[in-house]
């Protein structure tokens, strides 16, 4: 059978499905494909054609450059298709966004055929997917008296690329969809558990609304009614987009709702309209950018106020909310991209100016983010080639500069790292700043659109600006099915080809690692200033300041090194008071976010801001338990001030970790891991000579609110609720119900444990042990009531416990232990009352693979209570996710219930938790 064939017979099978043909990127398919189109009498040649034509991808994919070769063999005439004139042929080329199709318009437009090199110049002058390579043949060519190449840089340089697309339109026409009622986290839009469709766009989008027909027939119906309108999808009540940066998810809403980027290439769509009443989550909205779509923070609902100004507040405390306008689905509204309002026909309803930024206004018009970066970068050189100053083309970027005022933590590295601002002007917050990144993360869930992106952007190698990236394994870790088998060899291939260093080794020389993605990126981060992306929410190192994104912007990340973004504004929050020796920093965590919400009478002031914790004195392993949570608490970014020797001690325990990679034989040719340990060295020797000392904020630095967190508040464990019955539907399932442990009053049932994802270290992997060797010593025996799962976050962690003698105390309490020579190929449908010992990496955090029973209490130390993420509804009852420090998920899981205060104080006596203790030094710079 030929690759042709299997191709039909693959499409055959997809009909069964509903779905249309997959995208072509293969090059031996598109070579027996152009084979057939060649020959007049193929009985295939029609269909041939309609693939070739509409169903290849673009970029850099192995059918990107058989397809632009034979282009240039249609336009020299060197082949003849009469349904692909060489006009035609130009035109398919101007779509296929860089790779080998710019190479060979290069070719063309450089060659000695002048009616041809002056067509092609016209097409690349539509370009702006361009790499050092194709840059230094233009310059080469303008250098050596090419005027093609001269009139191709002079377009470069007056950015026509850009000017010449068309306006934004003044006016949008939407209709609202309400895709539910308070926050709406992408697992709606983009399921956990759907992660290996991801890469194949049009089955992914099936998924949407977790696979509820009846709401995607609404939405169908709603557009057929409305075809001369956009669809935008609406978080009533809530938030839209929590959870994560989830590009799938503004594919998927991109797919039903936006427009076809491209009538050549199928399923690539843009533009996506969302909102929400609180707006959109600042990760996601990022993502949205990359689309050229618009998120609007539409504030629909409002507290109400009574006479004297006051909150109006229901008898749970809670404020009252009141609606200033519906959105209710159907609604008929007018984005006015000029007045930069929201209409209802004639009525202004509010202004959306944050929606429609300069910058967003550029996003929208040039199709997305990428092509505003690598447009600014390609006018850039085009003018220094030429020696002429670029015209002011983009809208300048912000720079808001206040004389006097110092600069808080993000403020300074992102001072330190920017590039293209005004030379020695001082940014604040509110500034947009393109900034060089140090470490890039990608993980494997993401991984393959991100590869996709590289693809498409016709990005082949690393960019050399970047210290250190790394794609992970650990999203797909508890189970090797055939999904997993398929796709995780092919992108770590991939990514190490690219210059990544890889979990898993395409060549099968190291041990393929399944750690948690967050946790080697808090290890290979070695500079307090550093600037890091990666393609997960939960991307929150300890040192530097870390952003999560979507696998465009880690893809962009990887390509150019740099990120495009303003500088947030920064909370402040400090300790005050002692820990209780029974409790755990995962209660000080919770207890943050508890403390903060009551000091500003609910509202939510981490939301969109980077949090900058005066830490001081934890380490980076046990600091991370707290920027990890700063996703849930709907921060942008968090910045951990550290003292000088507690960040020395970090940066020792990262350099022994990257060692061991070392060893294992995960280096690549560059000797990457190497380079980051000489760079820690170096920083080491900074802050130990007082050259350059811990990362702090200037003493007279502006925040937007302080939060001072009194420890001596914290008298019991602390529980994150997700409240599934509460009356109130937009009050459910957010991370802002935290609850004290005496509220269940030791009579909650619990169903599962889960001790693991990247909220643990090995402290905890420590204080799991001892409490079973406590609760021995204390009943005779233990016996569990419920499962418990435990997946430690690293192999090192467990190689580590091994060593300290703890992993042998796990073992004999375990039922089941991973084994990776024989992973398990299918997902945990059932589970006894045990406990398991499984791979390291996400397991039920992430939901894809492993879950809970549906309807079941679970207790985790997990990030995610969603509904649907760790358990799903039963018709029974709904699934519960509660989350805590590791000692009460232990303890919940061995009484089987929610344990009194005593029984906990009980359990842990002894035992040495999470200490934290606030600093005593003076964390600012004088």
């Amino acid at each position: 059978m030929t690759t042709y064939q299997d191709y039909i017979k693959e499409i055959e099978e997809r009909k069964q499905a509903g779905l249309h043909p997959k995208p072509i990127d293969e090059s031996e398919l598109l070579s027996e494909i152009i084979t057939q189109i060649k020959d007049t009498n193929n009985e295939h040649r029609a269909d041939s054609l309609q693939f070739f034509i509409y169903n290849t991808l673009p970029g850099t994919t192995p059918a990107a450059k058989v397809k632009s070769d034979f282009l240039k063999e249609i336009i020299l005439g060197e082949s003849e298709v009469a349904e692909i004139t060489p006009d035609f042929a130009f035109e398919l080329l101007s779509h296929m966004k860089g790779g080998p199709s710019v190479k060979v318009l290069l070719d063309l437009a450089l060659g000695n055929d002048q009616t041809i090199a002056e067509k092609a110049a016209k097409v690349l002058k539509t370009q702006v997917f361009l790499y050092e390579a194709d840059t230094e043949r233009l310059e080469q060519a303008y250098k050596n008296g090419n005027t093609i190449a001269k009139g191709i840089l002079e377009s470069y340089s007056q950015a026509e690329f850009f000017t010449q697309l068309p306006d934004v339109p003044e006016k949008i026409e939407i209709v609202t969809f309400i895709a539910g009622t308070g926050d709406i986290s992408t697992d709606l839009l983009s399921p956990g558990a759907d992660a290996h469709s991801r890469s194949d766009r049009e089955l992914h989008g099936q998924c949407i609304f977790e696979h509820n027909k009846e709401m995607q027939e609404e939405l169908k119906a709603l557009k057929a009614e409305h075809p001369d309108k956009r669809v935008m999808l609406v978080a009533e009540k809530g938030t839209m987009g929590v959870g994560s940066s989830r590009m799938s998810g503004v594919n998927n809403v991109a797919l039903w709702t936006g427009i076809q980027a491209s009538p050549y290439v199928p399923f690539i769509n843009i533009a996506p309209i969302i909102g929400g009443t609180n707006g959109v989550a600042p990760i996601f909205l990022t993502t949205v950018g990359v689309t050229g779509g618009i998120g609007i923070d539409l504030k629909n609902w409002v507290k109400k106020k009574d006479a004297d100004g006051n909150t109006v507040v229901d008898a749970d405390g809670e404020p009252v909310l009141e609606q200033t306008y519906s959105v209710e689905t159907g609604t008929v509204l007018t984005i006015d991209t000029k007045t930069k309002k929201l209409y209802k026909g004639d009525e202004e309803l509010m202004d959306i100016s944050s929606a429609l930024t300069p910058q967003k206004m550029e996003f929208i018009k040039a199709g997305g983010s990428y092509a505003v970066v690598f447009g600014k970068k390609l006018q850039s050189f085009a003018a220094k080639t030429l020696n002429v100053e670029a015209p002011v083309v983009y809208a300048p970027s912000k720079e808001i500069s206040h004389e006097g005022q110092g600069l808080t933590a993000v403020e300074k590295i992102f001072n330190k790292n920017a590039v293209g601002n005004t030379p020695g002007k001082v940014l604040h917050a509110g500034s947009n700043t393109r900034v060089e990144v140090n470490i890039v993360g990608s993980q494997d869930t993401t991984g393959l659109m991100t590869s996709q992106e590289l693809e498409s952007m016709a990005a082949t190698v690393i960019s050399p600006i970047v210290d250190g990236a790394y794609q992970s394994g650990c999203h797909t870790a508890s189970v090797w099915d055939k999904k997993a088998q398929a796709n995780i060899p092919k992108l770590m291939k991939f990514m190490n080809e690219f210059g990544l260093i890889t979990a898993r080794d395409p060549k099968g020389k190291y041990h393929s690692m399944t750690d948690v993605i967050h946790k080697v990126l808090n290890d290979i981060t070695i500079d307090d200033w550093a600037i890091i992306i990666g393609g997960d929410s939960h991307t929150r190192m300890s040192k530097g300041v870390a952003f999560g994104a979507d696998s465009g912007t880690v893809a962009l990340a990887l390509a150019t090194g740099e990120a495009s973004m303003p500088i947030p504004e920064s909370v402040k929050v400090t300790f005050k008071g002692s820990m209780k020796s029974f409790m755990d920093f995962r209660d000080v965590v919770h207890a943050t976010q508890q403390q903060m919400l009551k000091q500003f009478g609910g509202e939510n002031v981490f939301q969109g801001r980077v949090i900058e914790v005066h830490i001081g004195t934890l380490t980076a392993d046990q600091a991370f338990t707290f920027t990890d949570w700063t996703a849930e608490m709907k921060a942008k970014a968090s910045i951990c001030i550290s003292e000088d020797e507690t960040l020395i001690e970090s940066l020792e325990i990262a350099k022994s970790r990257m060692e061991i990679m070392i060893q294992k034989g995960m280096d690549n040719e560059k000797q990457v891991l190497q380079g980051l340990i000489d760079k820690a060295n170096k920083r080491i020797a900074e802050i130990r000579s007082g050259e350059k000392p811990a990362l702090r904020p200037d003493s007279n630095a502006k925040y937007y609110a302080e939060v001072v967190v009194d420890l001596d508040e914290i008298g019991e464990p602390m529980i994150a609720d997700p409240d599934v019955n509460n009356d109130d539907v937009s009050k459910r399932y957010t991370h802002d119900t935290i609850r004290p442990l005496s509220y269940y009053g030791g009579q909650k049932k619990i169903d599962l444990g889960f001790v693991g994802s990247c909220m643990v270290h090995k402290g905890d992997m420590k204080i799991l042990a001892q409490m079973l060797k406590n609760i021995e010593s204390q009943t005779g025996n233990v016996t569990f009531q419920a499962p418990l799962v435990v997946a430690p976050p690293t192999y090192n962690i467990v190689d580590e416990l091994k060593a300290e003698g703890d992993w042998e105390v796990l073992q004999k309490y375990s039922g089941f232990e991973f084994d990776d020579n024989n992973p398990k190929a299918a997902a945990r449908t059932s589970y006894e009352n045990m406990l398991y010992l499984e791979r390291p990496g996400c397991n039920l955090c992430m939901g894809n693979q492993e879950k809970a029973a549906p309807g079941d209490t679970v207790m985790a130390t997990s990030t995610r209570l969603f509904q649907g993420r760790v358990v799903k509804d039963s018709e029974e009852k709904k699934g519960e996710s509660l989350l805590s420090s590791t000692p009460v998920v232990v303890l919940s899981t061995i009484l089987g219930r929610t344990p009194t205060i005593e029984e906990y104080e009980k359990a842990v006596e002894g035992i040495e938790l999470t200490k934290f203790k606030p600093s005593s030094k003076l964390l600012t710079a004088s």
